[in-house]
C-alpha cells in the first residue's frame, strides 16, 4: 500500500479512539455503582483499560499487519456491541442521590470561575504539545507519518513508536470517558459517542493536520476544536436545521481536504521551480 494511504488510515485509527469513550463510561459507572470501588481506583482502572486496548490495537496493526481501518471498524463494532449487551441495551447511570464530591469538583468544578474541564484540556494540550514538538518521540512520529519505510531504514523503531501512539490515544480516551460520564451522569451505549470520530477528524483538519500524515500541530488541533464548536454555534445562530449538522461537518472536512491538496500542489510546484532555477544557474558553470 502507498505510504500516504497507510499514514492516512493510521491517523483515522487514532482519531476514532474517541468512539470508545462511552464504552469506557459504562465500565466506569459499573465500577462505582455496582462494585463500590473508590473513585481513584476506578479512574486508574479505566485509564489502564484504555492503555490495554490501545496496545491491542497497536499490536494488531504492527505485528499482525492488519489495516488500521479494519482494526478501527472491528473495535468500534465489538466495543459498542459488548457495551449494549452488558447494559441490556439500556442506560448505565448513578443511583439516586449518589455523589462523589471530590471527583465532581475535579471534573465539573470551577476555580475563579474557570471550568476545570477547560483547565484539564489546556494541561493535556500542553503535555501533548511538548511530547509531539519538543521530544525525540514526536520527531520520530512525524517521520513515520511522512514516510514509514524511510523512517524504518533510518533506524527508527517504527513499530514501537506506532504502538506507543496507540497507547497514548487509548489513555486519553479513558480520561475523556470519565469527564463525559460525570457530565451526563449516565451513559447510553446506543447513542453516546456516536460520530465523535467525525468531530475529531473535522477539528484536526480545521487545525491544519494533513490526512496524509506527518503534518499538524497540537496548537492547530486546539484551535480547530474551538473553531468547530464556534461553527456549531454559528449553525444554530443562523437558523440552519440541526438535521444538517452532520452535512455541515462533512462539508468542512471536504473543504479542508481540498485546501490541503492545493497547498501540497503549490509546495511541489515551488520546489520544482526552485530545482529548475538551480539547474539553470548551474548550467553555465558546467560549461
Amino acid at each position: 500500500m502507498h505510504e500516504a494511504t497507510r499514514a492516512q488510515l493510521r491517523q483515522l485509527e487514532h482519531w476514532t479512539h474517541a468512539t470508545a469513550t462511552e464504552r469506557f463510561g459504562v465500565v466506569f459507572v459499573d465500577l462505582l455503582v455496582n462494585y463500590h470501588l473508590p473513585w481513584i481506583l476506578a479512574v486508574l482502572i479505566i485509564i489502564g483499560f484504555g492503555v490495554i486496548l490501545g496496545w491491542v490495537h497497536g499490536f494488531l496493526v504492527t505485528r499482525m499487519n492488519l489495516q488500521p481501518f479494519v482494526v478501527t471498524l472491528c473495535g468500534l463494532l465489538i466495543y459498542r456491541g459488548v457495551a449494549r449487551w452488558y447494559t441490556d441495551d439500556g442506560t448505565a447511570g448513578f443511583e439516586f442521590g449518589q455523589n462523589f464530591p471530590a471527583l465532581e469538583w475535579i471534573t465539573m468544578g470551577r476555580t475563579y470561575g474557570i471550568p476545570h474541564t477547560f483547565v484539564i484540556f489546556l494541561i493535556v494540550a500542553a503535555i501533548m504539545g511538548v511530547l509531539l514538538h519538543r521530544s525525540v518521540f514526536g520527531r520520530y512520529l512525524f517521520a513515520i507519518g511522512k514516510n514509514e519505510e524511510a523512517a524504518r531504514f533510518s533506524g527508527i523503531a517504527t513499530k514501537k513508536i506506532i504502538v506507543a501512539a496507540y497507547i497514548i490515544c487509548g489513555a486519553l480516551a479513558g480520561i475523556s470517558s470519565i469527564f463525559l460520564t460525570m457530565y451526563t451522569r449516565s451513559i447510553s451505549p446506543a447513542s453516546h459517542g456516536n460520530f465523535f470520530e467525525l468531530y475529531g477528524i473535522a477539528a484536526a483538519v480545521l487545525g491544519g493536520c494533513s490526512l496524509r500524515g506527518g503534518e499538524g500541530s497540537i496548537l492547530g488541533i486546539v484551535l480547530g476544536a474551538i473553531l468547530l464548536q464556534v461553527l456549531q454555534n454559528l449553525v444554530n445562530l443562523l437558523g440552519i436545521p440541526s438535521s444538517l449538522n452532520f452535512a455541515v461537518m462533512g462539508t468542512v472536512i471536504l473543504i479542508g481536504v481540498l485546501a490541503d491538496q492545493q497547498l501540497v500542489r503549490l509546495r511541489r510546484s515551488r520546489a520544482d521551480q526552485a530545482k529548475d532555477n538551480l539547474r539553470a544557474a548551474a548550467a553555465p558553470l558546467a560549461r
